[in-house]
């Protein structure tokens, strides 16, 4: 068992990272039914819901179906995240959990995501004030450090850990990386390894298949395993994993049949949550993930994207169901997308 503050996870958890714009509402329903044991809000900007912006407001929306939840918030000024920190407690999440790893340009500019990486001071007293703000398990998602000259994240890590925080998850890249090369997972490795660390450790990166999460999961001695963009259009891999921690074998690729029912659940519960136009529009990005690896499904795809109604998109689903009954999927590695390239923020 894992233990985040009063928080009990199973051994060796599989969390589903904070990703914006993905992990809403209806793809952490679609993930928490396929096994993940943790999940986290899309990253909430401080200065939003001290604004009140709407867009902030709306992303504090959580389920009592997905504990356990924590809330992610990201920001540069110390008040603002303690004052943020109290308003993310309102709703009543598991956890709050600070991104100190985003790399997007917008967000690290004004020097809050891993745009605190280059001021490990600044990035303890941000901890800081949010551990003091709130009695809720504060946790940290951060990178290597900035650049190839600068991995501090076993620095990091002593001193966040000293600054109150119950967990850290560690992605196994530089900020300069964005998502090039490959993940380094050694770094992760030596601070679970450090006798000074005593909170949980999460690895994160690459992970795109189970063999995969085994081999990185025993290697580095790793608490639990945080997925991202593997999860993105296939949320089986939480439940494919988790049967091959405990058999190491294969579990079967999902059917048409389940893939068909897991995209009309995701469609329903993003037109429930956003409405007709905002869910419809907002779920054709969605499509062509679930449908991958099926020959000549293009023509399908486009009428995904252009029809206006949720029945026609029902309709169109339950007709590719019935013309690809039977095929079988290859199994591969599943391709990690760079969803960041596309990023809204």
């Amino acid at each position: 068992m894992v233990k985040i503050g009063n928080i009990s996870l199973p051994a060796s958890p599989l969390l589903l990272a904070p990703m914006e714009d993905v992990s809403d509402p209806p793809f952490r329903a679609v993930c928490k039914e396929n096994g993940a044991d943790l999940m986290y809000t899309e990253f909430i900007s401080s200065e939003g819901l001290i604004r009140d912006a709407i867009k902030s407001r709306r992303k504090l929306d959580i389920f009592d179906y997905e504990r356990p939840i924590g809330i992610q918030i990201f920001g540069g000024d110390e008040e603002a995240m303690a004052l943020s920190a109290k308003i993310v407690e309102t709703v009543q999440p598991d956890l709050v959990d600070i991104n100190f790893g985003c790399p997007v340009k917008k967000v690290v500019s004004k020097g809050a995501g891993a745009g605190v990486l280059k001021d490990v001071d600044l990035m303890v007293r941000l901890t800081e004030s949010v551990v003091k703000s709130t009695h809720l398990p504060v946790t940290v998602k951060t990178r290597l450090g900035w650049d190839e000259q600068s991995k501090n994240i076993e620095e990091v890590a002593e001193r966040l850990q000293d600054a109150g925080i119950k967990a850290l998850a560690i992605h196994g890249r530089t900020r300069s990386q964005m998502y090039k090369g490959e993940a380094d997972w050694t770094l992760i490795a030596k601070v679970k390894n450090n006798p000074r660390i005593k909170i949980p450790i999460f690895g994160n990166g690459d992970i795109d298949s189970p063999e995969k999460a085994f081999e990185y999961k025993n290697r580095y001695g790793v608490d639990g395993i945080m997925i991202g963009r593997a999860a993105i259009g296939y949320p089986w891999i939480f439940r494919e994993i988790k049967h091959y921690f405990e058999t190491q074998t294969v579990l079967p690729s999902p059917t048409i049949r389940e893939r068909i029912d897991v995209c009309k659940n995701h469609l329903l519960k993003s037109v429930e949550w956003k409405g007709p136009i905002v869910g419809i529009n907002e779920m054709r990005r969605h499509y062509a993930n679930y449908l991958k690896g099926l020959p000549g499904i293009k023509e399908y795809r486009n009428r995904l994207v252009t029809v206006k109604e949720t029945e026609e998109i029902i309709a169109i689903l339950s007709e590719i169901e019935q013309n690809y009954e039977g095929y079988s999927f290859e199994r591969t590695p599943i391709e990690l997308i760079n969803y960041h390239e596309k990023c809204p923020v």
